[in-house]
């Protein structure tokens, strides 16, 4: 945990998000902790500045969330957006009055002379998302911004540092969004831009060898994705001889992936890797069954197995380590309750209580493009650090229909000309994860004066920020035709191939 940052109260907003990244692009370390937490736990990050966010309940609601009296009595800098804002002025004296002041989408903004509106032009457009308004602002508060239909879009009270703002200048329709961010920061809060991922890593490290002590050795199931090998990079960065990762192969990799993992983390980086050769146990296991949960249940069983048996070998160990992120966290603390599934890495569940170790998630404080920005900062490959999300089952969730090492093989292959052609067209980092799912039919085709009767491939690619939601990669018809006819023409034993237009939801990114 990082003292002086920002502390930003989540309220359950969609955008409260939004508002740690942005915060964290300007170079300050923040953390979102529930609106309804105590003083206390507010208190144990020692921060410089506290952000009031949003929320799609009203300050009247009886079961609307409300952070501890402190937060209004407290002399810290406080910025209150949107439903932040209607509590500022709810509980410092103002009104606020709702069920008919709803307004969704652009609005353009008149301002008054305010720190906060520094060099921002009157006239330019904030995005508003709200149902309630503030009708009257507290004693020794003033107005500062308002649109044609709202009178009172932004009050301040200079002398409290506190700062209220209806609209949300966290997302890119708010144009001036991150100038008035800036101004909070750095010209009211007086915070210092020290958080970049160098920063981070002088912290990581020195916080590893603090939680491991003098005698402490860490293992890690190594999967070869961006997470788990950002966390290798920097456990062997941090504690190069006390550190063991395990890279269990279950036979259902990307093409070639076994070998770039070995060859990154144990030629490049010296690492002590560990290789588990599990294929052929894992696809006897998988034989004749089709059932998608019950792979991913046979897969996480025979993985822990491999895990176990290839970490008690290791004297001494002490910690398990898990590339647990800043998401995941906020998810299990929600002020509305933890997630009834609290994500973890997709084979370890259950090993810290089987194996009588102490957990260490040295990235839980990032978010994904902080992850890759590390990742980068540790000399981990390109290719590596921007790699899609990869399923913890692999090519097994991707094989529709029982596993077989000839399916594997023609799914490995197609995936592999897939891919190529995306990053030759420089189409890849547009994408935020794009894959091939072997369909369990076959179809006539034609090849020279010959009939075919080969398999059916489909091609995926979607956009996303955090996988919660994706929309379909609207790709050009002539890439289509391309890679259409790349695949065919270049791996035998596929005859049609279709691109899937599923959004989700209501569909799923994976098809298994």
């Amino acid at each position: 945990m990082i003292k002086g940052g920002v502390a930003i109260l989540d309220f359950g907003s969609q955008y409260t998000q939004l508002i740690a990244r942005r915060i964290r692009e300007l170079g300050v370390y923040c953390e979102m902790l529930p609106g309804n937490c105590s003083w206390n736990e507010i208190e144990k990050m020692s921060p410089g500045a506290i952000v009031l966010a949003g929320s799609p309940y009203s300050v009247y609601g009886e079961d609307s969330p409300m952070p501890p009296d402190q937060v209004f009595q407290t002399d810290l800098p406080l910025l209150g957006i949107c439903y932040g804002m209607q509590l500022l002025a709810f509980r410092t004296g103002g009104k606020v009055e709702g069920g008919h002041h709803r307004e969704f989408g652009p609005a353009l903004l008149q301002t008054t002379e305010s720190i906060l509106f520094e060099g921002i032009e009157s006239g330019l457009q904030a995005w508003m998302s709200h149902g309630d308004r503030v009708t009257l602002v507290p004693p020794g508060y003033e107005v500062t911004a308002s649109t044609d239909t709202l009178p009172i879009a932004a009050m301040e009270n200079v002398g409290l540092r506190r700062y209220g703002v209806q609209f949300h200048p966290e997302v890119n329709h708010t144009v001036f969004g991150v100038d008035l961010l800036e101004h909070f920061l750095f010209d009211i809060a007086k915070l210092e831009a020290r958080w970049d991922m160098k920063y981070f890593l002088e912290q990581a490290r020195q916080s590893i060898r603090d939680q491991l002590g003098p005698n402490g050795k860490v293992i890690l199931g190594l999967s070869g994705g961006v997470d788990s090998s950002v966390v290798a990079a920097l456990l062997h960065s941090a504690v190069p001889h006390r550190f063991f990762p395990i890279f269990v192969d279950n036979g259902l990799l990307r093409k070639g992936e076994r070998e770039q993992v070995e060859k990154t983390f144990g030629d490049h980086f010296g690492m002590d890797l560990i290789t588990v050769d599990g294929e052929s146990r894992f696809l006897r296991e998988l034989a004749g069954v089709s059932d998608p949960e019950q792979k991913r249940k046979i897969i996480g069983r025979v993985f822990i197995e491999l895990f176990e048996e290839a970490a008690n070998a290791i004297q001494g160990v002490t910690h398990l380590a898990q590339g647990t992120l800043y998401p995941d966290v906020i998810e299990s603390v929600s002020f509305r309750g933890p997630s009834a599934t609290i994500k973890s890495h997709h084979n370890v569940g259950g090993l810290p209580e089987r194996m009588n170790l102490n957990l260490l998630e040295p990235l839980r404080e990032l978010f994904k493009d902080e992850v890759r920005e590390l990742g980068r900062e540790l000399g981990l490959p390109e290719l590596m650090v921007s790699r899609h999300p990869f399923p913890g089952p692999g090519l097994a969730v991707r094989i529709l229909g029982p596993v077989t090492v000839e399916d594997r093989n023609l799914l490995q292959e197609i995936d592999s000309v897939f891919i190529e052609y995306l990053r030759e067209e420089n189409l890849y980092n547009e994408i935020w994860q794009a894959f091939s799912v072997l369909l369990p039919v076959r179809t006539v085709g034609v090849m020279g004066d010959e009939r075919t009767y080969d398999r059916v491939v489909a091609l995926r690619a979607v956009t996303s920020t955090d996988g919660m939601t994706a929309d379909w990669y609207r790709m050009d018809p002539g890439h289509m035709a391309a890679v259409s006819s790349r695949i065919v023409n270049r791996v035998k034993g596929v005859s049609r191939v279709v691109y899937d237009i599923s959004s989700k939801p209501p569909g799923t990114i994976e098809w298994e």
